[in-house]
């Protein structure tokens, strides 16, 4: 038998004891095996990654084919789209309605279009980006669904309806009261009335009803949406929120042993029918209990390493190395599996989370009041800050680039957030509108907005725009770190120096590159290793050699092999 074969049972055992696998027959004997062009199975390891809303980045699909050209001269080798599945738009699409199909305004159709027409405008996207060198993955939340899921609107007719048991249900509220309330200060209880004396149970927004994974029909029917989209030609599946899956009693309804049985299920599926389709966790968690996601190479390919992303901050800020030193250690982060990656970003589509499972109360405390700039920007009462990384940094282009250096150049596969690469702010229209529309004050609309290409393209014309310098910046770091592998696959070695100055050593066999950043607002000199004072810039900014002196002006770096 097939090994991911036999694993699939074998989970399926432990999450439905004693239940006939009758279904898991009919289900396996109709799986595809997909064909593979390349046996590059890690090749999320050397990738650069661009995160866009297709409809806030150029309108469609279409549009985004128009900027596909733009994205392979920046350096982008992987597109992570956020949600494009069919979605009432409560919450930017991770409130999915269907599972199969693309919101109908992405591909420029109407409702109700046939799946022929999507399969023919997304597969021509697919095969743009891919003619480019560029894989594709996109958004799934795989915890909860929209409550306009056909399903749901079922499921909450009666006690009886067929798919009632999708769901989770309870007339006594009582029921997962040690489950904390993620949206603290926006929802009030993770239970919602259905009007009948029922009430449904949700972690995140009362519009997004949890799904019951005690169902094994539920764990089919979301494999099956994978499928589907494997068949298209997508590369791979950021999983929203997989920590929540499995629900029990008594406990947080966190990190429970079944729901990582739940994703070694999905891993085993996406190897047997395609290797080397991505799986990426989104676990906002300690990385001792990330890296469970990533199991013995058996669950994700890669996950987020959300404690670095504050620390590198709170370096800045202190203009000190230590956040970062004490956050890659191993007493904070794990070794991980020989083909699992960890992914780092400085800003994605939420806020700059402060949430005190990876940060302590002096930390968040010291980076809130250093960067929560305007009291419009708070989030969930101090667990956060929305704010767009240019404004973050005070618009200031070199502490932009010092940010990206850390990034680029630290262990793992770098994320760049739409519109990072040119300095894009805060949009307090589009923030005003969503409210609006959504009924709820979700300041993480503020990191969101638009693209007003006309006027951006007018702006990197200009070479004393703000936008223009910082694209420089940006787009010339990309492209350098995308002549090397060390950065995707090296060890990391940290140098010793004065806590103003972060410099490390990233190696890969024989190969070595110097990295070496002024976390200060003040001029510092540096003595650069002999070994390396021959060797070439990767890439550099405001860093001079004076003799064998290395003058590093504020927020200066070099990268050097």
């Amino acid at each position: 038998m097939n090994i991911y074969k036999k694993r699939l049972y074998e989970y399926w055992n432990i999450l439905y004891p004693g239940t006939d696998t009758g279904k898991l027959d009919k289900f396996i004997a109709g799986l595809p095996v997909i064909e593979k062009k390349e046996n590059n199975n890690d090749w999320y390891k050397d990738a650069v990654v661009y995160s866009l809303y297709v409809d806030l980045f150029n309108k469609d699909f279409n549009g985004l084919i128009d900027k596909l050209d733009y994205l392979e001269n920046l350096g982008v080798t992987c597109l992570w789209l956020l949600p494009v599945l069919d979605s009432p738009m409560r919450d930017a699409g991770f409130d999915i309605r269907n599972y199969d199909r693309i919101r109908a305004d992405l591909l420029g159709l109407e409702e109700n279009f046939r799946k022929e027409e999507q399969e023919k405008i997304f597969g021509n996207f697919l095969n743009q980006a891919h003619k480019r060198g560029i894989k594709v993955i996109f958004d799934i939340a795989i915890n909860h669904c929209s409550d306009e899921h056909p399903w749901f609107k079922e499921a909450r007719k009666s006690e009886n309806n067929r798919y009632r048991d999708y769901f989770i249900w309870s007339k006594d509220t009582s029921l997962y009261s040690e489950a904390r309330i993620i949206f603290k200060g926006i929802e009030e209880s993770n239970w919602e009335p259905n009007g009948d004396g029922w009430y449904y149970f949700h972690r995140f927004f009362s519009f997004q009803p949890d799904w019951n994974y005690k169902n094994p029909d539920v764990l089919l029917s979301m494999t099956e949406n994978l499928i589907y989209w494997l068949k298209m030609g997508i590369d791979g599946f950021r999983a929203d929120a997989i920590p929540y899956l499995w629900k029990e009693e008594g406990t947080s309804c966190e990190n429970l042993p079944k729901t990582h049985i739940i994703v070694k299920f999905f891993r085993a599926m996406l190897d047997y029918v395609k290797e080397g389709t991505l799986l990426l966790a989104e676990a906002c968690q300690k990385p001792k209990e990330v890296v469970k996601y990533l199991g013995n190479g058996d669950e994700c390919h890669a996950a987020y390493h959300f404690p670095l992303m504050p620390m590198m901050f709170k370096s800045i800020a202190a203009q000190n190395n230590q956040p970062v030193i004490k956050t890659l250690s191993p007493e904070v982060t794990p070794e991980i599996p020989e083909n699992a990656q960890w992914f780092t970003f400085l800003r994605v589509h939420d806020e700059l989370s402060l949430e005190l499972v990876y940060v302590t109360e002096e930390d968040r405390k010291f980076i809130h009041d250093n960067y929560c700039l305007k009291p419009e920007w708070d989030f969930r009462v101090g667990e956060g800050i929305s704010a767009r990384l240019s404004e973050l940094m005070k618009r200031n282009p070199d502490k932009i680039a010092l940010a990206y250096s850390l990034m680029l150049t630290l262990t793992g596969t770098p994320v760049v957030y739409y519109g990072d690469e040119f300095g894009k702010l805060n949009d307090e229209d589009y923030y005003k509108e969503q409210i609006k529309l959504t009924g709820k004050d979700d300041t993480r609309f503020l990191v969101r907005g638009r693209i007003n290409w006309e006027a951006i393209e007018k702006e990197l014309k200009d070479e004393n725009s703000f936008h223009k310098k910082v694209f420089d910046l940006i787009s010339g770091m990309l492209n350098s770190r995308k002549k090397s592998d060390i950065f995707g696959r090296g060890d990391t070695e940290f140098i010793s120096s004065p806590k103003e100055i972060l410099a490390y050593l990233r190696k890969s066999n024989d190969k070595k590159i110097l990295v070496i950043n002024n976390l200060s607002d003040k001029e510092q000199t540096f003595n650069v290793p002999k070994d390396f004072l021959n060797g070439k810039p990767l890439y550099k900014n405001n860093a001079v050699f004076e003799k064998d002196l290395l003058k590093l002006k504020p927020y200066g770096f070099i990268w050097m092999k």
